[in-house]
């Protein structure tokens, strides 16, 4: 018993020395192989959590340019939409007013050939009614103030 005693301690003793020693040590490398690889990994995590945020946060700005360019764009957009219509209004009014004006002119134009017409005409028939006892630019003078006097009372 004693004899089995002893190769049971040398027994330890070997094993201890030649297999628990690179066990344990193959055992601690693993570990700390395991402990790097965790590192590792949650640094990654990190800091891809990182870069999703900086990405999140850089697509937000992203967008808020966007927005504020559209905002931009529609206020330019309606101002001169304003400034067409109101270039288009004066215009328009600039038109009509000056068909007004020469809607006026032709009329007076129209007036002035009428009376002239007027005129001539009056004068042949007087100076064939009364056989010349007024000369004819009498007879023309005569008839203008008649004609004055018809379109003032107009």
């Amino acid at each position: 018993m004693l004899a089995q005693l002893v190769f049971f301690i040398l027994l330890l003793f070997l094993l201890g020395k030649f297999a628990w020693g690179p066990l344990m040590d193959m055992m601690k490398k693993r570990e700390d192989h395991i402990a790097s690889e965790i590192e590792t990994a949650e640094k990654s995590r990190n800091e891809a959590e990182k870069a999703s945020k900086e990405a999140a946060e850089e697509l937000k700005r992203t967008r808020q340019e966007a927005h504020s360019i559209i905002e931009e764009a529609k206020k330019v957009g309606q101002k001169q939409e304003k400034d067409i219509i109101e270039s288009a209004r004066k215009e328009a009014e600039r038109l009509k007013e000056t068909a007004q004006q020469d809607i006026i002119q032709e009329k007076e134009k129209a007036i002035q050939a009428l009376q002239d017409q007027v005129a001539s005409l009056s004068v042949q028939i007087a100076s064939k009614v009364i056989e010349k006892e007024l000369n004819a630019s009498d007879q023309e003078k005569l008839i203008n103030e008649y004609i004055k006097e018809v379109g003032d009372k107009r």
